[in-house]
């Protein structure tokens, strides 16, 4: 063996070492967490941007609710001045009668070249036409419709990290098939390969499962992408880091014969029970109604209880203090009547929109809980068969085989057969998914997901 033999054998393994030591490092850089179903769900509502801006709307319409209760406290002002006036030229009429023979007026004009003043004023509203009642309602009801709002934003974070969930949970299954299945072929084309060689198996065999390896790894390449990216979804929504590997805890994907004994019309009455969507409406609705009302209001008088206090200082004319009024001012504003009838007709307006909005959501709900409840029987009935075709595919795989190995069988049957075998195992995995996020939906659908969490 000479020298530049051995170099190249020391440097394949010294690259071999430092490659090993580099995917070691790197893999403990990946931290695996294990994840519920149910800590996924608190962690996506903790760290949910859609939730934290539904926060924001509940904290707007509050503060619209105590702006609306202001409205009758009591309106304070304060004011003053102090100026500096110019030299004026005082012509006092009092006393003209009287004047001296030099022809003046026998008064000295006093000299004014400063002032003062301060007034204090308070207003308490007693009737406004009723807007600002009609005001203080709508703004309440706003309130409770951004809050249902938010509850409905909530269902949907859960159904989505449901579903990221489930997704997450076939990408995962999906490697490990593909992982088995091309270990299977690997091993195949190695029997293949040594059968070719003594002569019992012809090349176009062997070329057929090498490119059915081929085709595994494609495939392997393509679920380990997709399991990336689900990974990743999962760590955005739940707000943890992006390497983080996610350990799924695959119990909660486990069938059972026990199916939900409720019927479509009593999922359908529970919806129109517990639909936060329709309750916000219906809040809304009411609102509208007392805006409706509110804007009526200024076709009315408003009446007040007023009062103030004024004090003055004028050097050398006059002071001022302990000037106090009390009394009741009314104020009527004749434009409108006729400014006020196209705000009402545009309340109205908005009201008869929402009744509209309303009647098109029942017809909505009532189509999306028949169609998440069809699709959950769907589900069931998939996975019952799906695992008739699993048992199937298996039986027919071993009968293709062992017709294979004795002759019986050509080796496309034998490929055709493996595929087969795995699509079934592949469906059947999805379907268990797809159940649960089938189940859920009905619940959102009925309105009583969050009940079940």
């Amino acid at each position: 063996m000479n020298s530049r033999s051995i170099y190249n054998r020391l440097y394949a393994l010294t690259s071999g070492i430092v490659l090993t030591l580099v995917f070691q490092a790197a893999s403990a850089q990946q931290s695996v967490k294990p994840l519920s179903l149910n800590e996924a769900i608190s962690l996506s509502l903790q760290n949910s941007k859609q939730l934290k801006a539904s926060q924001a709307r509940i904290e707007e319409a509050n503060a619209n609710v105590k702006t609306a209760n202001e409205r009758q406290l009591p309106d304070v002002s304060i004011s003053g001045s102090y100026l500096r006036l110019t030299q004026p030229n005082l012509d006092l009429k009092l006393g003209k009668g009287g004047s001296n023979p030099g022809g003046g007026s026998g008064m000295e004009a006093p000299k004014v070249d400063q002032a003062a003043y301060g007034m204090a004023n308070v207003s308490i509203p007693v009737f406004a036409g009723m807007m600002i009642q009609s005001g203080k309602e709508a703004a309440r009801y706003l309130a409770q419709a951004a809050k249902l709002d938010a509850d409905k934003d909530r269902d949907d974070v859960i159904e989505n990290t449901i579903g990221a969930y489930s997704n997450l949970y076939k990408a995962n299954q999906a490697v490990k098939l593909m992982e088995e299945n091309l270990r299977q072929s690997t091993q195949r084309v190695k029997d293949f390969s040594n059968l070719e060689k003594n002569g019992l198996l012809a090349r176009n065999d062997l070329l057929k499962a090498e490119l059915q390896q081929s085709n595994y790894e494609l495939s392997l390449m393509d679920a380990q992408n997709s399991l990336k990216v689900a990974n990743l979804n999962m760590n955005i929504m739940l707000g943890l880091p992006d390497n983080t590997a996610l350990q799924l805890d695959t119990t909660v994907f486990k069938t059972d014969d026990k199916t939900d004994g409720r019927g479509v019309a009593e999922f359908e009455q529970l919806a129109y029970q517990n639909r936060k969507d329709a309750a916000s409406l219906g809040a809304k609705e009411k609102a509208a109604f007392a805006n409706v009302k509110g804007v009526k209001g200024e076709y009315y008088p408003s009446l007040a209880v007023t009062g103030g206090y004024v004090a003055a200082y004028i050097p050398n004319v006059v002071t001022i203090t302990n000037a106090v009024m009390a009394g009741v001012g009314v104020k009527y504003n004749l434009s409108s009547l006729w400014k006020t009838g196209s705000r009402v007709a545009s309340a109205k307006a908005q009201l008869a929109q929402l009744q509209a909005n309303e009647a098109n959501l029942t017809d909505a709900i009532h189509l999306d809980v028949v169609r998440s409840y069809e699709n959950y029987l769907l589900s069931r009935k998939k996975m019952d068969t799906y695992i008739k075709a699993i048992e199937q595919s298996e039986e027919n795989y071993r009968i293709t085989k062992n017709k294979h190995d004795n002759n019986l069988a050509t080796t496309t049957d034998l490929l055709d057969a493996d595929v087969a075998n795995l699509q079934a195992h592949l469906n059947y995995t999805f379907a268990r998914a797809d159940a649960l996020v089938a189940y859920n939906k009905l619940l959102q659908a009925s309105g009583i997901l969050d009940n079940n969490k």
